[in-house]
């Protein structure tokens, strides 16, 4: 563990060093930065593809589900999706410097609350390498030192990325340790990291209820708590049967692995007889296993009895839960029981039921007749994001540019004493 502390406390030590730098660059140079990283993901696209063919080589043989292996995947069509998100965070508005109030006081003091970044931030992740893009970038455009520690299944192609985005940094004359990731895969090295309160001033963790929970309970600096989704769709006792299907299978099947990915679908009672066994059969056909309650078992016979812990999973995967309800009341109390405060729906006509459900429903975003998979920095128009935040401090929902950055207040006088 000694070894651990001291490779946790040398990256510390070279993050601060790297952010006092970074926040001393201007727009220009920052952008410049970026750009020339989407130049470099691109000209060593097939190193990046080869490295990640070895991940998903011990991958499979770890037998990990297809579904998490779609999330480990690279292949050059991605790596283009990846280089053109760069290249749109070149595009986006610089978050830092922007005066955000200026207040005049009497005594003739001139203050001004100005954005600035957060210093370095350290990402505890799991197996998207395009995570690992998207944090660098998101960080160098915000002024901010990136400490990266990945999951072990992608360990060799977050090497390759993390190896050319230093190398960029080298070519344009900043240090290389501005974006770092750490080398090792032990998870016993995580609860080391976040103690390096010192250097590090946010960590944010992005993954699995388990990751976040761990990240949470070892951490000494601060952490905005990301990513877990147990998202539900309620489908009210006025809704339009045309929008039900399309929304329900988008939020499913669409991208089952996603955090944004529905996982409890309510319905209901006055519903149960013309859509619930529609709906049952129309996920079926997409290959989704149903876990129900016992009306939705007497109704749809390849369906399986709900255990008691359905409620709470988060699957990421091609499985959902389905309860009948009495009332919208009840549908809104088993939200805020079971969800994770991420992404909820409400299909229906009924404006004022739809008001009540976005007004009690405890989640960072809710939704009225649309799919929970709109919840995503790219999506809202804030290009790349860093995650989706679940807390209520400093930031919820989709964060991007602007979620890595504080403020400082810059007071101007002539003299004045107190």
């Amino acid at each position: 563990m000694k070894e651990y502390t001291a490779i946790c406390t040398s990256m510390g030590q070279a993050a601060k060093q790297a952010a006092a730098t970074l926040q001393l660059l201007s727009t220009e140079d920052r952008n410049g930065i970026v750009l020339a990283i989407a130049d470099t993901l691109k000209r060593y696209s097939g190193d990046i593809v080869k490295a990640n063919e070895l991940d998903m080589k011990r991958a499979k043989l770890a037998g990990i589900s297809t579904t998490m292996l779609d999330r480990l995947r690279v292949d050059e069509k991605r790596i283009s999706e990846m280089v053109e998100g760069v290249r749109q965070v070149a595009a986006l508005e610089d978050p830092i410097g922007g005066i955000l109030e200026t207040i005049h006081r009497p005594n003739g003091l001139m203050i001004e609350k100005k954005a600035v970044p957060l210093g370095v931030v350290a990402m505890i992740y799991e197996a998207r390498p395009n995570v690992t893009v998207d944090a660098a970038v998101l960080c160098l455009k915000s002024g901010n030192a990136a400490i990266l520690r990945g999951g072990k299944e992608a360990m060799e192609t977050n090497k390759a990325i993390v190896a050319f985005i230093q190398k960029t940094l080298v070519d344009v004359g900043l240090p290389q340790k501005a974006v770092q990731l750490v080398p090792i895969t032990d998870r016993a090295v995580v609860p080391i990291l976040l103690k390096q309160r010192e250097y590090i001033d946010v960590a944010i963790p992005r993954g699995g209820a388990g990751l976040i929970q761990r990240v949470v309970a070892s951490s000494t600096v601060p952490v905005i708590e990301t990513g877990s989704g147990v998202c539900h769709i309620y489908v009210d006792e006025q809704a339009d049967y045309k929008k039900v299907l399309p929304i329900i299978i988008n939020a499913k099947v669409q991208r089952p692995s996603v955090c944004n990915a529905v996982e409890t679908l309510l319905i209901h009672r006055d519903r149960v007889e013309d859509c619930l066994l529609p709906i049952c059969e129309a996920l079926g056909e997409q290959g989704v296993i149903i876990y129900g309650d016992t009306t939705v078992c007497s109704y749809y016979d390849k369906s399986n009895l709900a255990s008691d812990i359905a409620w709470s999973t988060e699957y990421n995967d091609l499985m959902i839960n389905i309860k009948v309800v009495d009332s919208l009341a009840q549908a809104i109390e088993h939200i805020n029981t079971y969800g994770t405060h991420h992404s909820e729906c409400i299909i229906t006509e009924d404006e004022t039921g739809a008001t009540v459900f976005m007004n009690s429903v405890d989640a960072a975003v809710v939704y009225v007749n649309a799919s929970t998979r709109f919840t995503d920095g790219f999506e809202f128009g804030f290009g790349a994001e860093i995650g989706i935040s679940t807390q209520k401090l400093h930031s919820r929902g989709p964060m991007g540019l602007q979620a890595l950055t504080s403020y400082k207040y810059y007071v101007h006088g002539k003299g004045q004493i107190r």
